[in-house]
């Protein structure tokens, strides 16, 4: 039988067709790119629905209006023409593994317009890194009335809404002097990072609006900021002490956080608790829980778990031999050490992109591939102005090293740096990072339209 990873020595190039253009995604192809790409080995295709790769853990401080999404998205089709590969928009809609053959779904412009048709696309090795999506747990109308923050385009919904509703309770009282204030009540749905971060943002948010757009806002009573978890504490998936941490902040910035409480239904303007207590909301946004996409449900042959994650092998691969792979948090694969899954996190992500683009290249080469292995480097979470905490981990310490103040926060914005150091190189991440600093010098430290 001929070794199909072997096929660019007798045919055509080995096409590796990578889905998604996340944390994994982009690594993977810009990494491919620049090895097996350049010395045409193999061709590298990137394929999103999305015509910009933005890093989904600043999707909070884009909700909060504290940094311009359009300064930090990557644009897919330049990037693939720096670093060796190709892009191609659009949706997935199909695999046939025995012909090794994808359908990407038609692409539209903004009026419903066809810009790309509906087509089919061969691969050798196929990549799927389509990230995740909310995880509702059947909760009557919260998909409906809830808002999440999976796209920069939900995360700008978010944003444009609350700063509607702050004006126009400030434009009521000026227009009624005397009225009772009622606050804009904003409850963010699950305490794990991304609720705990929005929480603690929003409030220095609604400081950055006083000063530059309504002088009359009050952000201590004109906001309510509410936090509910189902579980006795937050960030329960992390060590007690950042928990106890991220606790200490959110009550210092007066968001109210609610333990143990468990949502029952969502409507329009109000969240209904499982105790029978009804919360007005004028705004709920849902960060409680990730599952894989509906489109793994509906591709056919594909092992999945209840989450809908594709189970894959010690080497990433959804069976041995397929050439189908899966990573990033569309892919539930077995920690080193126990039964427990990598966990959804970016270092995860990362790690695996890192791991596959040698593999791969091994693989291309007829050499031994050794099987994954997940190293857990730490956690970090921000709390916007009011700084940052986590915990490092290294083989080199028994324990985890729980850090601060300016340092965790140093430490925070070294991931993102990285993640871009890591995509375009020293001297573009040089650039890149400069053009940042000057728009925060000549624009409001809060976007105001």
């Amino acid at each position: 039988m001929l070794n199909i990873y072997a096929r660019h020595q007798v045919d055509s190039p080995h096409r590796i067709v990578i889905v998604g253009g996340g944390a994994a995604g982009l690594e993977l192809a810009t990494r491919l790119g620049n090895g097996v790409g350049k010395r045409r080995q193999a061709e590298v295709i990137l394929i999103d629905r999305f015509p910009t790769h933005f890093w989904k853990p600043l999707l909070h401080e884009v909700a909060s209006g504290q940094i311009d999404a359009s300064s930090h998205q990557i644009e897919y089709a330049s990037h693939a023409k720096w670093n060796h590969f190709r892009f191609e928009q659009g949706a997935l809609s199909s695999i046939d593994s025995g012909s090794r053959e994808i359908v990407i779904d038609e692409t539209t412009d903004v009026d419903g317009r066809a810009l790309l048709p509906r087509r089919t696309l061969r691969f050798d090795t196929l990549v799927l890194a389509l990230g995740s999506v909310t995880n509702f747990f059947s909760i009557p109308g919260a998909e409906q009335h809830a808002l999440t923050l999976e796209t920069v385009e939900q995360a700008e919904t978010f944003r444009r809404r609350l700063l509607s509703s702050l004006l126009r309770s400030g434009q009521a009282r000026q227009a009624t002097p005397g009225a009772v204030k009622t606050p804009v009540s904003v409850t963010v749905i699950g305490g794990g990072a991304t609720g705990v971060e929005l929480a603690a943002a929003l409030r220095g948010s609604a400081e950055m609006v006083r000063d530059y757009h309504l002088a009359s806002l009050d952000p201590a009573s004109d906001i309510r900021i509410r936090l509910l978890e189902g579980a006795p504490r937050v960030l329960p998936a992390l060590p007690e002490r950042i928990s106890t941490r991220a606790q200490e902040v959110l009550a210092g910035l007066g968001v109210e956080v609610r333990l143990g409480c468990r949502v029952q239904s969502v409507d329009a303007h109000a969240v209904s608790t499982a105790d029978g207590e009804t919360l007005a909301s004028d705004i709920t946004i849902w960060a409680a829980g990730v599952e894989g996409p509906p489109v793994l449900r509906a591709l056919e042959g594909l092992p999945l778990n209840r989450l809908g994650q594709v189970i894959v092998d010690g080497a990433l691969q959804v069976e041995f031999g397929s050439g189908i792979y899966a990573m990033g948090d569309c892919a539930a694969c077995a920690a080193s050490k126990g039964d427990a899954l990598v966990p959804p996190r970016a270092q995860a992500a990362y790690q695996q992109a890192v791991y596959l683009a040698d593999a791969l290249a091994r693989r291309l080469d007829d050499r031994p591939v050794p099987l994954f292995s997940y190293r857990d480097q730490g956690t970090l979470i921000s709390f916007g102005r009011a700084g940052a905490a986590g915990a490092l981990m290294s083989e080199l310490l028994r324990r985890p090293l729980f850090i601060d103040g300016w340092f965790a926060a140093s430490c925070y914005r070294h991931l993102y740096r990285r993640h871009i150091l890591g995509l375009t190189g020293i001297k573009r991440a040089v650039m890149y990072a400069a053009s940042q600093w000057l728009r925060e010098r000549v624009r409001p430290t809060v976007k105001l339209n």
